[in-house]
């Protein structure tokens, strides 16, 4: 049984306010995307920013890019009534050396149907490199693994 005289803090580099700074930026973020407002979820990136959502795919560059591919991944649920939530949790940040952060963040997606019960579907690691410029975030970059999948990261 571990003691708090043989526990070994875990260091986390990342102030307590930058901490609740990223999650309110995820907060908007997803509830843009999961609105269908691909435009103000793009704008969450950097100009030069890369969103790959989709493993074995080349990612979309930049903001117009982004919104692009997003419009083309909705375009096969035109007339699917399905709805979904973006559930972002554990939250690890890690500083870089060039002042932007990793962060490693658990997702889970609600599929919701009207009349069906919701359906976690899928459950996610999503790899981000951020740009904290006082209280601003953007991505820089997104890189989303599957849990089911057998090459999951």
């Amino acid at each position: 049984m571990m003691t708090a005289e043989t526990a070994t803090p875990v260091p986390t580099g990342v102030r307590t306010g930058l901490y609740a700074l990223v999650q309110h930026f995820y907060a908007r973020q997803m509830q843009a995307l999961d609105d269908g407002r691909f435009e103000e979820y793009a704008a969450t990136f950097t100009e030069d920013g890369t969103f790959q959502h989709t493993p074995g795919t080349e990612p979309a560059r930049t903001r117009p890019g982004i919104v692009a591919e997003l419009n083309r991944f909705h375009e096969k649920f035109a007339d699917d009534p399905v709805r979904r939530r973006h559930y972002f949790n554990q939250l690890v940040l890690d500083p870089q050396p060039d002042g932007s952060y990793r962060s490693t963040v658990y997702a889970l997606i609600v599929r919701i149907r009207p009349g069906e019960r919701p359906e976690v579907w899928p459950s996610c690691v999503v790899h981000d490199v951020l740009v904290v410029d006082g209280d601003e975030v953007a991505t820089r970059s997104r890189t989303v693994s599957y849990d089911h999948l057998p090459d999951a990261v």
